[in-house]
């Protein structure tokens, strides 16, 4: 039973990190209509940013402000040079720009680091674990993510739906010629959208370094994932990506944790391990392609 929690605990420790890219990335393509691959190199840019800050100074607060800051401002120049000319173009487009990022940014970032993976150790203030009911324990660092994750979830829907600059994105998505027409400057306010998009990936980024190694392609390792919460969740919904990241995060954990005890029971431990390892990949696929047969637009889409 305490394994049972322990990973359930995990699962949602992976679902957290995972709205924090995911809620980004639909902000920006639900929001902004840009496909943007290179969201995953925002996250790779902070956890580099906070692992290089972090051996620097020995401040774990100082390196992860350094993250956050790093993959934002990183983010605002991407869109002021780049995404900003790709708005009125095909998908395609912004596909093979986004797609050129990614290998720009994976090999500026061996040009500055070189490719040994980075390694950050967890802060002395969140080290250990603590025992949570009965023999269950549970690492600080780990707790933290969850609620870090929690507070920016509801910070993040705070901002969309009771402040001025929620309202202005909520209109620049519905119709952005008419909010340009009321005297919004429109193209600021897709750059700061932009910049808050990639400071969410730079905090996930930031959090998953000390339990992570931080390494070249990092990025791409996670974005998938992340394209999977999105089409669960609904494009462009934010409560959709907190949903789909729960439910992604939950089952990708479970199904690795359990997967291969269960076919042990069946077959040999080579072949069942194997197998498992298999099925346990393809589990959060198969959920995904089982959602989009019943609810096309994802579970909790932004619009009907």
């Amino acid at each position: 039973m305490s394994l049972l929690i322990e990973q359930a605990l995990n699962g949602v420790q992976l679902g957290f990190m995972l709205f924090l890219l995911a809620a980004g990335l639909t902000l920006i393509f639900g929001i902004m209509g840009v496909i943007n691959l290179a969201h995953g190199s925002l996250y790779m840019i902070g956890a580099f940013a906070m692992a290089w800050v972090a051996n620097v100074t020995g401040s774990f607060l100082i390196a992860a402000l350094a993250g956050l800051l790093t993959a934002g401002a990183i983010g605002m120049l991407m869109e002021y040079f780049i995404i900003r000319k790709l708005y009125t173009r095909d998908h395609l487009d912004q596909v093979l720009a986004t797609f050129g990022l990614i290998l720009f940014f994976n090999q500026l970032t061996v040009l500055l680091f070189g490719r040994q993976p980075l390694f950050v150790q967890i802060p002395g203030f969140l080290e250990g674990s603590i025992l949570l009911f009965g023999d269950v324990r549970y690492p600080v660092y780990r707790i933290a993510i969850i609620a870090a994750g929690l507070l920016t979830a509801i910070g993040l829907y705070l901002l969309i739906a009771r402040t001025r600059l929620g309202m202005l994105i909520r209109a620049g998505a519905a119709n952005r010629d008419m909010v340009r027409a009321l005297g919004v400057d429109i193209r600021l306010l897709y750059t700061v959208l932009f910049g808050l998009g990639a400071m969410l990936a730079g905090l996930a980024g930031v959090m998953a370094g000390p339990i992570l190694s931080v390494q070249v392609g990092m990025g791409e390792q996670v974005l998938i994932l992340t394209f999977v919460v999105v089409v669960i969740g609904g494009v462009g919904s934010v409560r959709g990506a907190f949903v789909g990241a729960m439910i992604v995060g939950v089952v990708d954990t479970m199904l690795r944790a359990f997967l291969p005890q269960a076919f042990r029971q069946l077959m040999a431990g080579p072949d069942a391990d194997a197998l498992a390892a298999g099925f346990s990949a393809m589990g959060v696929y198969m959920l995904m392609a089982f959602v989009l047969l019943v609810k096309p637009k994802g579970l909790l889409p932004a619009h009907g």
